[in-house]
């Protein structure tokens, strides 16, 4: 199964940026997707931002996320 996560952009510098998902920073390659900027969220997926998204909607699947951890004990 693949899952791509929101990540929220802190940094960019050139195509690579960073991005912060609950408190962790990755590594983000942003050479698929244009006009993104610090503070936009993105769908990250195995390191290459594929979509930006609203911060209503990152929020969202963020939680939704949370919810299946907690319910699965993580």
């Amino acid at each position: 199964m693949c899952l791509g996560i929101p990540a929220k952009i802190t940094k960019i510098e050139g195509s690579k940026a960073e991005g912060e998902i609950g408190g962790l920073k990755r590594e983000v390659d942003l050479s698929i997707i244009e006009g993104v900027k610090i503070g936009d969220y993105v769908i990250l997926h195995a390191g290459f931002a594929i979509e930006k998204l609203d911060e209503k909607e990152a929020e969202e699947t963020l939680q939704l996320l949370r919810e299946i951890s907690e319910s699965m004990g993580e």
